[in-house]
This record gives structure tokens, sequence and C-alpha cells, in this order.
């Protein structure tokens, strides 16, 4: 053996396969060592013999020994052949050494720790390097507990991660070099010689040895990269390979969209109502269909802890429940009708009971039950004996593990759960990041404590909740809550199922503030984050950086709402907003608020227009229009449209005024989403125009009115209900006929002996006239005392229609913007100048428009179609003014002639309501501009 005193640089040859990080395709071969006051590194050298300077030098390993920090940088060094040899304390040795490893020639060395004193040790926290302030690791911290593995980043606090159960004692490290690379390096416990086993530590009596295996690459990009090549692309080192047979079968395939389920004893009340003797399975499943749209997995459990009462096996248990496992193929068709896969249960520790083979007498039960899936009680995996068997009688059969398979196990079962033994689950779990496809349940256990924090960790991870009904109790208002929540969050995993599968999702993201976590997911173009806020202050404002992508929009999945980044010193940020919640609350099942931010592609382009909802190109994908925030409880309507379409909204959610929200979807994922309001108060227009036949020419009682496109302005007395968009309007009128007067008492009446029309609703109708005709003298008089209904029904039978509030402020004004048909002044000598009475419409010849049209102002109110609603009230837009001018208030409707800049609305209760003395009507008709006669 020789003592290294002087300077001494040993190359520790680590053999690595090729990173697909790195740019270069670039391995780590060695890592220069330095062992002249300790084990330590400087640099690393490539396989295309480029050194890479570290930013400073490191020890190569640090550890706890008794809770105390110790590095290879502190003691001196000892060389043996391939080989170098420390003492700390007087208590340990280590030995550093190259190893083959079991998966992969030359890609790892060993940390060898002996006791070499009298006393029992502990060892702990090994960590390839050191923690320092630029290094991201992951070891132990705090007080002992069944997760107590921390995450450290530079610049924010410390997370608890979940770890593979065979790992937890696991050390890692990952650090940015001088140059373009960062290295990565985990330490794993590999064996043990007369030591003590312990979660996170090895217990070392006298002569006794821990193994650990180091390997440490070479990666280029964020810290998260290092992370993806251990666990991801490494499998932490306990798989070569990894066979993906079980995760490509198609009649498994339906296990990555599930994200509830829901285990209950055959003694719970929910499942067998033993007071009637009836099942009530049936009803659990409806009720949640109405909560939670379906459950994706049920499972049934008659065995623990009634196993073991008398000699019948587990199998038998099941075949004795009421209608035997002829019931129970009944209820696993039924909910299979209702989205559910129905599960059973096998505990493989019955071996006392009735004697039967564990594989045949699985087989044998799920082939009568039909069964979709076994609950592995007290098995952290699976076997390809127990999956063959299940393939045997039936295809898509899936096990489900009490516990989360650890890497080397994964390849032999496709489901697992975070075990309810965790109280307070860690933040993060690194298990999703090692298989995205393996699916992941967290347990809540109803009845042990209230589980919103949990479904606020699994919704934060991308995975799903199982609702453990095991325990009596526990169904209370907090329960329905805490329902509600999971509501909530399952919808969400659903419909972006394709981004929580991400094989590239990122962890932790950056963000402004710590103590809120942010997870990033992606399926193609969308992008999906997840927040988790921890801060009992809650989190609003900018969070994290925007997309690259400048064609996505960004909305909140979580409050249905649109968000608009904000720019600061040029980078562009997502706001988030996640409520806090009592600081009382901090360290239990209370704590935790969570949202969620989408970017999406611009495919809807939907906007509200009036009453209508204008859907711009859906490509014929599937679209669900929501009555305010989706959930499983809200009211939406479903449309396959291929293409641009138009629906109003009345006729989707009747009366109703707040948030409407579109989705498109396609394959149940969701591809868009728009959040629109639609507000009631403000007028949308709601009736049409019907074409009329067109005329080729000019009839003798219409005039012409030509075709333009023109700018008006016009303004009301009194808005306290406001009126649509009456200002600074520039339309477009095709050329048309009008009326040369209004409609006349004798018109009327040839309407009424032509067509025999009679209102439902006659009261007040036609008053002013007396046995069914006008009086003598009155046949050229505005025909008055008619509704909005009994106007176009005589425009209809005259062939006409009612005017377009643009069509008669054209035919009354031109375009020069005139204040009355005449000119710009006033003269009461061309018109009814508030006579207090009707004029016979052609009594004042000299006041007519730029187009001929007469009468105007001046006499009665006319009619035009145009009808509004603003979610409380109907009215109509009438023009002109009349005879009739109220004057002891400022109260009053505005009367006499009103000039071509003013107008006026008219509420509409019912016909005979609305019938009135002031209020007539014009018509106009539609001209063929093609055989059009005439000037045009």
């Amino acid at each position: 053996m020789v003592n290294i005193k002087n300077t001494l640089r040993i190359f520790l040859p680590i053999l690595l396969l090729s990173f697909s990080y790195n740019s270069y395709s670039q391995s780590l071969a060695g890592i220069y060592l330095s062992g002249s006051n300790g084990l330590k590194t400087d640099s690393v050298y490539l396989s295309d013999n480029t050194v890479v300077l570290l930013k400073r030098e490191k020890p190569l390993l640090s550890f706890l020994l008794d809770e105390k920090l110790q590095t290879t940088g502190d003691v001196e060094v000892a060389k043996t052949e391939n080989a170098c040899r420390m003492v700390f304390d007087k208590k340990v040795s280590l030995v550093i050494s190259r190893i083959m490893p079991p998966f992969a020639a030359g890609n790892e060395f060993t940390a060898e720790f002996e006791n070499i004193s009298a006393d029992t040790v502990s060892i702990s926290n090994v960590v390839p390097f050191v923690q320092d302030i630029e290094t991201v690791s992951i070891t132990g911290k705090g007080p002992s507990d069944l997760a107590r593995a921390w995450l450290f980043r530079p610049g924010y606090a410390p997370v608890r991660v979940i770890l593979p159960d065979n790992a937890w004692e696991m050390g890692y490290a990952s650090f940015e070099t001088a140059g373009q690379y960062s290295l990565c390096s985990v330490a794993r416990r590999r064996s043990i010689e007369g030591g003590i086993r312990q979660r996170y530590q090895t217990i070392l009596p006298p002569k006794s040895k821990v193994s650990y295996s180091v390997n440490t690459s070479v990666f280029s990009g964020e810290w998260q990269n290092g992370l993806r090549l251990i666990f991801r692309d490494k499998y932490l080192y306990d798989l070569d390979k990894f066979d993906n047979s079980l995760y490509t079968r198609a009649d498994l395939s339906w296990i990555k969209e599930s994200y509830l389920i829901v285990l209950q004893m055959a003694w719970d009340r929910e499942f067998f109502d033993r007071t009637t003797g009836k099942y009530t399975f049936p009803d659990l499943l409806k009720r949640s269909a109405s909560q939670f749209g379906y459950i994706d997995v049920y499972g049934i459990w008659p065995t623990w802890p009634r196993l073991g009462l008398d000699q019948r096996n587990q199998w038998d248990m099941y075949r004795d429940l009421p209608g035997g496992t002829a019931q129970l193929r009944n209820f696993s068709r039924l909910s299979r009708q209702n989205n559910t896969r129905f599960f059973i249960a096998y505990n493989p520790w019955d071996n006392s009971t009735r004697k039967e083979d564990h594989y045949k007498g699985m087989a044998r039960l799920i082939s009568e039950i039909e069964a979709d899936g076994v609950v592995l009680d007290t098995r952290g995996s699976s076997s390809y004996e127990l999956q063959a068997a299940a393939d045997s009688v039936r295809k898509g059969v899936v096990m489900f593990s009490e516990g989360m398979a650890v890497p080397k196990d994964m390849p032999g079962i496709i489901s697992g759960r975070v075990h309810n033994a965790i109280f307070l689950s860690p933040e993060l779990n690194l298990n999703k990041l090692i298989k995205p496809d393996f699916s992941i349940f967290r347990v809540c256990d109803i009845g042990e404590d209230l589980v919103h924090r949990e479904i606020a960790i699994a919704f934060f991870n991308g995975y799903g909740t199982e609702l453990n009904m095991f325990r009596p109790g526990g169904r209370d208002d907090d329960y329905t809550n805490d329902m509600d929540f999971l509501a909530k969050t399952t919808l969400l995993l659903r419909q972006n199922n394709d981004a929580f599968l991400d094989h590239n999702w990122t962890p932790l993201i950056e963000t402004t503030t710590d103590r809120v976590y942010v997870n990033r997911w992606s399926a193609g173009r969308k992008v999906i984050y997840t927040v988790l806020n921890m801060r009992s202050e809650g989190i609003e404002g900018k969070l994290f950086r925007a997309e690259r992508d400048s064609g996505l929009h960004y909305v909140s999945l979580w409050d249905h709402e649109n968000v608009d980044p904000v720019n600061e010193n040029g980078i562009e940020y997502i706001p988030v907003t996640a409520p806090g919640w009592p600081a009382s609350w901090y360290g239990t099942r209370r704590e935790g608020s969570v949202g969620c931010i989408a970017g999406l592609p611009v495919l809807l382009n939907s906007f509200i227009k009036g009453d209508s909802l204008f859907l711009k190109s859906p490509g014929g994908k599937k679209i669900l229009i929501w009555k305010g925030n989706p959930s499983y409880k809200s009211e939406y309507k479903e449309f396959n449209a291929v293409k641009d379409t138009v629906v109003r909204i009345r006729d989707l959610f009747g009366y109703y005024e707040g948030k409407i929200v579109i989705q498109m979807i396609d394959n149940k994922h969701l591809l868009d989403e728009n959040i629109l309001e639609f507000k009631a108060g403000l007028p949308w227009l709601v009736s049409k125009i019907t074409t009329t036949v067109r005329s080729a020419g000019i009839a003798p009682d219409m005039v012409l009115v030509p075709g333009a496109v023109f700018s008006y302005e016009v303004s009301a007395s009194d808005e306290f209900i406001p009126y649509p968009r009456i200002s600074n309007l520039t339309v477009r009128v095709d050329s048309f006929l009008i009326d040369k007067y209004p409609v006349t008492n004798a018109q009327y009446y040839e309407f009424l002996q032509s067509s025999g029309y009679m209102p439902s609703d006659t009261t007040r109708y036609l008053r002013h006239w007396e046995r069914g005709i006008y009086r003598q003298g009155q046949e050229r008089y505005p025909v008055v005392y008619i509704s909005y209904e009994d106007a176009k029904a005589y425009a209809k039978w005259a062939g006409k229609r009612l005017p377009s509030h643009d069509e008669w402020q054209l035919a009354a004004q031109g375009t020069d913007k005139r204040k009355w048909p005449w000119g710009n002044e006033f003269h009461g000598t061309l018109c009814n100048n508030a006579f207090d009475k009707p004029t016979p419409v052609d009594a004042f010849p000299k006041g007519a428009s730029p187009c001929g049209a007469l009468d105007m102002v001046g006499n009665v109110w006319q009619m035009t179609n145009d009808l509004y609603f603003n979610g409380s009230n109907y009215f109509i837009m009438i023009r002109g003014g009349s005879y009739y001018k109220p004057d002891s208030s400022w109260w009053y409707i505005q009367g006499g002639p009103q000039p071509l800049d003013k107008t006026q609305m008219m509420l509409l209760v019912a016909p005979g309501f609305d019938r009135n003395s002031t209020v007539g009507f014009r018509c106009v008709r539609d001209i063929d501009s093609s055989r059009f006669r005439g000037k045009k």
C-alpha cells in the first residue's frame, strides 16, 4: 500500500453508452482524480479524448457517518491495484474500485464501506461528488419517515420526492461543467455483508460491509435531462433492457387511459344491503356516473379480513356471495356498459384454506365472472405465470399491484399504487419519470383522513386516484367536497391523457416563486402545465416562461379562463392564480391547491355575436359547448361540425347569461378550448331578414332606394336600458324598394278582406276602427293599433317585409347625413309637427326624402324589422316620431317629429299591450338586380 502525499492524478475509467441528449453523441470515458489532499476531481475525459473541466474541484463521493458529513476530499488516500482506500474517523474504511455490473460491462465503479471499529456505525446519504450550491441532488433529509427523500435545486427550497421502493437510499447529483456539458451520477446500495438494511441507512456492526455502485454520465441542456437519463433511459441501472411487450398490447392499453379506481369490500352497504337483501351496486354506478362520468375500475373484495374463519379459500368467498359468480358476471357486464372495468382480488398468502392451485383458481374465477383485472394483495409486482393464467381465459385482464413496482419489475406489470402507508405523499413522484406509461394510482384511504392533498399531488404528477373504501365511515361533508375536487382533476386527466403519457415530460420547470411547483407535459403542439401550490398565501401573478411557439394561446383549464402572457424585460411569462388556505392547515391533508394551464394551437376561432355562437373551421372534430365551466355535472351540447357553424345560445341553453366554454375534442383528447362570456344587458339582434320575392320593376306605390356603403350615427334620448351599437356605423345596403307612404287603413283593410287574418290576441287590435272598418274619410291615414306581429303578417301577404334599421335610415337620409328627409333645417310645414292627431300620409308632398319616400317623420312612429333581446327584455327599433308630444316631464319618450339622427326602442310585452295609437309601419321589397328595369 502506498500513501499518496504529493499531487497525483488517477484515471478512473467509467465506460458508458452514448447519451441522446448530447448533441455530439459523446459519452463519458473517465474521471480524472487528484489524490494530493483527499480524493477529488476537477475534470472528466470524454470518448473522443476531449477533457472537460469542472467549474471547481469536487470530492468524488460524500456520505454521512453516524449523521456526520464526510467527503473523499477530507482524508488521505492510499492506492492499491485498481483501487483507492480511505479511512474516516478511524471507524470506517472506504474502497473505491472498478467493477463489472451484472447488466452492462464497465459503466460503474464501486464504493465499499467497512466498519473497522469496535462500535456499531451507520452509513447514509451516499451522494456522488457532494451537495453544494451549484448541484441538483437527491438524498435523505429530516426525521425518520417512510418518505424522507428530497430533491435539492440551486435557488429553491428542497422538495420531497417518491423513489422506487428499492432505491430510497440512493444518492443523485448533477451539475454543469465549465464547458457545454453537465454531469449526472447516481449511487445505489447493492449489497450488505453482516450489516442491517434500513430504508435510508445501513447499520454496520464491527467488520460488516455495505457496497454501493456509482454510475456517472454526461448530458447537455436543462438539469432535468440528467434525471431523464438516470431514471427513464437507464432505469436507475436496474435493467439493461426493458421488455415493452405488456405496454404495447392493445388489449391492455385501456388502463393507460384510466384515472379513477374504487375498491370496496363485499359487506359494504353500497355494494350489498343486508337489511333489504338486495345489491346496491347498480345504484353506486349510477351515482358515480353523475359525479365522475364513470369509474374506470371497480374492484370487489370479499376475502380479508373474513378469510380464514372457516375452510373456504379466497375463490370460494366470491362464489358464495348472493347470486354467486353468475350475479358477479352480470355486474361485470353492467360495469362495462357504464365504461367501468370490474376487478377481483388475489391474496397470494392464502395457503391454509381449501387447497386449490392459485393460478388455476384465479383463471377459473376470471372466466366465470368475466373480470377485467386483478388486485394483487401484498404484491409490488406481478409474474409471467399470473399474467399467463389470466391471458389463458380472457384478454385484456390487467394486474394491479398493492405496491409500486420497482424498475426491474416494471416489464411484468403495467399498473400500481402509491401506497397509503405514506400518509403525506411527497410532492414529486419520480416513478412517473421512469416509465411515463406505467399507470399509477394514489391510494386515498377513505375514513382515515381527508384526501384533498393527496388528490392534488396525484393530479400534479399526472396520474390517477384509488378510492379505497375498506374502512367504515369518513363519508361526510368533507368527503363530498373531496369528491367534487377529484371529479375536477379526473376530467382534466382524461381530456389530456395524451399529454400525461408524454415520454419527455419535464418535472419542476423553473418558476419565479418557490414552493409553487410546475410540471410540463406535451402532446403535439399542445402543452399542459400542472401547478401545485404549497404556499398557504396562494399565488397570483407571473410564474413561468411562455413557450417559444408563438402560435399558441393560453387558457387555465382549472378555472376555464383565458390567460394572457405578461411581458417583462422582453420575456413572456404565464401568470397563474391558485388559492391559499389557513396557515393552520400546513402539514395536513387540507393543504395544497392546484392549477392547470394549457398552451393550445388556435383551431376553434369561436366568437359570440349577438345571441349567436360562431365556430370557425372545426374541421369535423367533436365540439362540446359547455354552459359554464366543464364538469361532469355541467350541461353541455355536442356537435360534429365539418365547416363553419353558427348556433343560437338560446337554442342551446335557453335564457342564459354567463360563461360559455367551447372545446374541440378528438379521440377523447382536448385539442383546443375557447372561453367566451355571454353577457346580458347589452342587446343583440334576434330577428332575421327573410328575403322577399325579388321585384324586376318599381311598383306604383313604392320608390327605389339605390344601394350604398354609407356611414351614419344615431343617438337615443334615454339609455337606461342599453341600446344596440348605434354610433359610427358603416354599413352596406343593397338596392331595394320601399313603400312611398306608411301603410294606410285602406291597405290594411284590403289585407284583412283578402287573407282573413285574425291575431290570437285581439286586445286593442285596430281600436280606432268601428265594426271592423276604419272611420269614413280616414282611408289614407296610417294604420295604427297593430303589433309587430300584425305588421309582419301584412308584409308577408303583400310580398314584402319590414325594413331593417339600416334600410330605413338610407331611405330617409340618403348618404349625406342630413338631419331631416328634406335637408338639414327643420320646417314645420313639411311634416306633421306635433298636431296631436294623425294626418293623411300624402298630406306633405314637399317633405320627401332623397329617394322620394314621404311621411318619414312626424305622423306616426314606424316599426323596423330589428327585434332585439338583452337577456331580460325584447324590443324593436322605431323611427321618425309621431303627432303626439307629451311635454310636462322630460321622463316621457320624446314625441313630435324626430330628426334622422335619433332612434327609439319600443319595449315589447304582448301584442295587446304593444298596440297603440302612435306606431305604424311601411314595407320594403327586395329587387332582382339581374332583371331590374329602372335606375338602380
